[in-house]
C-alpha cells in the first residue's frame, strides 16, 4: 500500500506505529522495522549539521538570505531566494533526483525551478521598483540647518553671585498682606490662618521670567540683595565701597559651622543665599497668581533669605518643610517661623504634609514669634476727632433753651501811636552739626553703650540687624 508520492528508498517513520522506523524500498513499505533513534539534543544536532556539508551549506545560505532581507529589504531577500531555488531545481532536473534536495520527480524539480525564477523576478522588481520610486519621489537633499530645541528651564540649585551692576526694579516693593501687623503673632497661630491645598503644576515656571533677575535692589538702598544679606549675616565682615562684601565670618544657621567667606570666582558661592520658601515651591503654592512686582519682592525679601553653607543649600533644592529641614535642630523653629511668615505675607498656601510637619515643630516652641516683612505696609494710627468744648457741654446739659444772644461788639480802640522798632538782636549761632555715628559691628555698638539700636536711631545700619526686624545688635 502506497500512502504518499514515491520517494527514495530509505528508513522513514512508520506510519502504522509511533516510535519506530520502517524501510521504504522506493516503491512500497517492507516489513523491516526498527526502533526510532532517541531525540537528539541541540548539541548533537549542531554536531550532525557540521558533519553534513550539504546541510551546513543550506543553513549558511538561509542565514545569508535573512541578512540580505534585513539590510536591503524583503525584495532583495526574495530575489536571492528565487535564484537559489531556481538553481537547486535546475540541478535536480538535469542530474536526476538527488536525495539531499528532497525533490520528488522530474515534474517537481521543474516546478521548483520555475517557482525560483518567478520569485527572483518578483523580488527583483519589488526591490528595484521601490528604490526607483524613492529616488523619483525624494526631494533634493536640503542644506542642513540648525533647529533650535526647546527644553524646559530647570530651577538652578544655587542662586548666582551678586551682579556687577546694581539694578532697582521699575516698581516699588509690593506684598499681598494689607496690614503688616497681621504677622505680629506667634508662628503657630499664623500657621492656622494659611490655606491648605495641593500643589499646583510647575507649568510656566522660570526663575528670571517669573521672579526677576537675581538680587535686584528692591529696597532701593543702592546695594543688591545678596550683598545686603551678606552684610547682615556675616559678623565681622569687610566691605569695599558702599556695598561689596569682600570677606567675613558666617555662623551657619543650618549646620552650626563657622565658615570663613572670601570673595572669589571659586569661593564666593561657598556661602549662598537661601530662599527659605524656595521660589519653585512658591510657584506651586500660589505665586502664579501674584503680580510681577509681588514675585520680585518675594524673591528679595530679607525675611525669606539667609546666608548659609553652600553645599547644604544645594541639598535642599526646592524642598518644603515636609521634605527638608536644616540639619541643626536648634534652628528649625526659627526656620519654619520664617516660612509661615513669608507665606502669610505673600498669600501662599501650604500642603497638608507641610502644615503637619510645621505644626509638629512649632509644638515644641509655641511661643516662637512670626516675623514681619519690611515691605509690608503699616497702617497709620487712627486720629480721634477733637470735640468743641462748648458744644459738648451744651449737649451734655440737655437744655432745650435757646442759647443767649452774644454781647454787642465793643467799640474799636483808637489806633496806637507808632513806636520806633528796636534794633534787631544778633542771630543766634547755629547748632553744631552732629557727627555721623556708625558702628562697624555689634561689638563696637555694645562698647559704645548703644546696643540694642533701633531703626531710625543714629548708627543703625542693615548689617547690624541680622533678622531685619528693625532692632540691631539684639542679645
Amino acid at each position: 500500500m502506497q500512502d504518499f508520492p514515491p520517494k527514495p528508498a530509505g528508513w522513514y517513520p512508520d506510519p502504522d506505529a509511533a516510535g519506530t522506523r520502517r524501510y521504504w524500498n522506493g516503491d512500497e513499505w517492507t516489513d523491516q522495522r526498527e526502533d526510532a533513534p532517541p531525540a537528539q539534543s541541540m548539541a548533537r544536532r549542531l554536531l550532525y549539521l557540521l558533519k553534513n556539508p550539504k546541510r551546513l551549506m543550506l543553513a549558511v545560505v538561509a542565514f545569508l538570505i535573512l541578512i540580505v532581507a534585513f539590510s536591503n529589504g524583503p525584495g532583495a531577500g526574495f530575489f536571492v531566494l528565487g535564484i537559489l531555488g531556481a538553481g537547486f531545481g535546475a540541478q535536480a532536473l538535469f542530474n536526476g533526483r538527488p536525495e539531499w534536495a528532497r525533490i520528488v520527480g522530474r515534474k517537481g524539480t521543474a516546478m521548483v525551478a520555475v517557482a525560483g525564477v518567478l520569485v527572483a523576478v518578483i523580488g527583483g522588481a519589488v526591490g528595484i521598483g521601490g528604490a526607483s520610486s524613492e529616488a523619483v519621489d525624494a526631494d533634493p537633499a536640503p542644506t542642513p540647518t540648525a533647529v533650535p530645541i526647546s527644553t524646559p528651564t530647570p530651577e538652578p540649585t544655587v542662586e548666582p553671585a551678586d551682579p556687577e551692576v546694581v539694578t532697582a526694579p521699575d516698581a516699588a516693593a509690593s506684598v499681598v498682606l494689607a496690614d503688616g501687623s497681621a504677622t505680629q503673632a506667634t508662628a503657630l497661630a499664623l500657621l492656622e490662618t494659611l490655606p491648605v491645598k495641593g500643589r499646583a503644576p510647575k507649568t510656566g515656571y522660570d526663575r528670571v521670567a517669573s521672579f526677576g533677575t537675581a538680587w535686584l535692589d528692591v529696597d532701593r538702598n543702592g546695594c543688591d540683595t545678596r550683598n545686603d544679606i551678606l552684610a547682615r549675616d556675616l559678623d565681622p565682615h569687610t566691605v569695599e565701597g558702599p556695598c561689596k562684601v569682600l570677606d567675613g565670618t558666617l555662623q551657619d544657621p543650618y549646620t552650626g559651622k563657622t565658615i570663613d567667606f572670601i570673595r572669589g570666582n571659586k569661593t564666593s558661592l561657598m556661602v549662598q543665599i537661601d530662599h527659605v520658601v524656595p521660589l519653585m515651591n512658591a510657584w506651586e503654592t500660589g505665586a502664579q497668581q501674584l503680580t510681577a512686582e509681588q514675585r520680585i519682592s518675594l524673591a528679595n525679601d530679607p525675611i525669606n533669605l539667609f546666608a548659609v553653607d553652600g553645599p547644604t543649600n544645594a541639598k535642599k533644592g526646592a524642598g518644603d518643610a515636609a521634605t527638608w529641614l536644616p540639619p541643626r535642630t536648634q534652628f528649625r523653629c526659627t526656620y519654619v517661623a520664617h516660612q509661615v511668615s513669608v507665606k502669610a505675607t505673600y498669600g501662599l498656601w501650604v500642603t497638608q504634609a507641610e502644615h503637619d510637619r510645621i505644626a509638629r515643630i512649632l509644638a515644641d516652641c509655641p511661643d516662637e514669634a512670626a516675623v514681619t516683612s519690611g515691605f509690608a505696609p503699616v497702617p497709620e494710627p487712627a486720629v480721634e476727632p477733637v470735640e468743641d468744648a462748648g458744644a459738648s457741654a451744651g449737649s451734655e446739659g440737655g437744655s432745650s433753651e435757646s442759647a443767649p444772644e452774644p454781647a454787642p461788639a465793643p467799640a474799636p480802640a483808637p489806633d496806637p501811636v507808632p513806636v520806633p522798632a528796636p534794633a534787631p538782636a544778633p542771630a543766634p549761632a547755629p547748632d553744631p552739626v552732629p557727627e555721623t555715628v556708625s558702628y562697624e559691628n555689634c561689638d563696637a555698638a555694645r562698647e559704645a553703650g548703644a546696643a540694642p539700636i533701633y531703626e531710625g536711631q543714629p548708627g543703625y545700619a542693615r548689617h547690624l540687624d541680622r533678622n531685619g526686624d528693625g532692632v540691631g545688635c539684639e542679645e
